[in-house]
């Protein structure tokens, strides 16, 4: 952070500076996770704020990070895997270089705190709703606004028009070892991620499911969303057959790709309809929501709540036939995930 370029640099054909390591990348994020703060007071302030909450959250068994931090990490880990130098909050070298493009991403606060006039791709992080995006949609200086899926980009289209783009964050198939040939103890972990509704999805949706293992004599252990630790996910993960993923709509879903990379299999529950209150007015025929936004017949099944047990039975009968590992490497790797971006972040330079 907030370092000067000291090592040899050159500038190559396609405008980006090359350093020892490779194509220099400059992002920026700012949010709970980490903040965006200039000077060296900034930058003490943000490692501080960074490791007291870490330190926190470690504490209480919670969730390390946010959605958009671990989406913003995984960014990081696409460019390095394909040799990129990356710099974060480094506003110094950014400030030198004021034609040089820039990645902005995490909560909404980052755009009152990276004020910079370089070009600029968001994301992956939030920058309002729709009809809320004029401040990025009508500043020249920002030039591709991402969204992690087509259909939350469909959403956003008739707002931002041309600067929407898909992007994914990358899943590190190397880190995320092969699971299943790991001693099972349970035939399902149920990741209940379910945001709205509490009440009535335990009695429509949850209570459901359960009942059709319990009566088929099926083993499980359910985990919630933002009340475990990664390493207590893949611990879970490691000791079970299969991943029963319960979510109204996901615009990427880390949780659910990363069971994927561990060779485990996903039952996903997938009505395709928008539940979120703030975004339900954009259903329409061209959105097409979805809990599994990247998913094929390798990666499991999903089903709508009033076809489960017949979904379930099906997906017990073809456990092993599923290859969802292959599906991660071949479609959401690293270097994928890292090669769309930096093809993206070119484009801006030339803008």
């Amino acid at each position: 952070m907030g370092t000067i370029l000291k090592d040899k640099q050159e500038t190559s054909l396609d405008g980006l500076i090359k350093t020892k390591k490779g194509p220099l990348v400059l992002l920026f994020f700012d949010g709970y996770d980490l903040k965006a703060r200039e000077g060296i007071l900034g930058n003490c302030y943000s490692f501080v704020h960074h490791r007291t909450r870490n330190f926190k959250r470690a504490l209480f068994k919670q969730q390390s990070h946010t959605g958009f931090y671990s989406a913003f990490l995984g960014l990081i880990k696409s460019l390095e895997s394909i040799g990129c130098d990356v710099r974060i909050n480094d506003f110094n070298l950014a400030k030198k270089h004021p034609s040089y493009p820039i990645g902005i991403a995490g909560f909404p606060s980052v755009l009152d705190n990276v004020t910079l006039c370089n070009p600029k791709i968001f994301g992956p992080g939030d920058y309002g709703l729709p009809e809320e995006a004029h401040r990025v949609v009508n500043d020249p200086s920002f030039i591709k606004l991402i969204q992690p899926s087509d259909w939350f980009s469909n959403i956003y289209k008739p707002y931002c028009g041309g600067k929407t783009m898909s992007w994914f964050s990358g899943i590190d198939s190397e880190k995320l070892v092969d699971l299943s040939c790991q001693p099972k103890e349970f035939d399902f972990l149920i990741y209940d991620k379910i945001h709205w509704n509490r009440a009535s999805k335990d009695k429509l949706v949850i209570n459901r499911i359960k009942a059709h293992l319990d009566k088929r004599g099926l083993a499980y252990k359910t985990i919630h969303y933002g009340k475990h630790r990664f390493s207590d996910y893949l611990e879970a993960l490691s000791s079970s057959k299969a991943l029963l993923y319960v979510n109204e709509h996901e615009t990427q879903g880390l949780a659910y790709q990363e069971a994927l990379a561990s060779n485990i299999p996903v039952l996903a529950w997938d009505e395709q309809k928008i539940i979120d209150p703030k975004l339900a007015k954009y259903n329409s025929s061209t959105v097409k929501a979805s809990s599994v936004p990247y998913f094929d017949d390798r990666c499991g099944m999903r089903f709508k709540i009033e076809q489960f047990e017949s979904t379930c039975d099906a997906f017990i009968s073809q456990l092993f036939t599923f290859k969802p590992r292959e599906y991660i490497q071949s479609t959401l790797s690293l270097e994928i995930a890292g090669k769309r971006y930096l093809s993206e972040y070119k484009t801006i330079m030339n803008n």
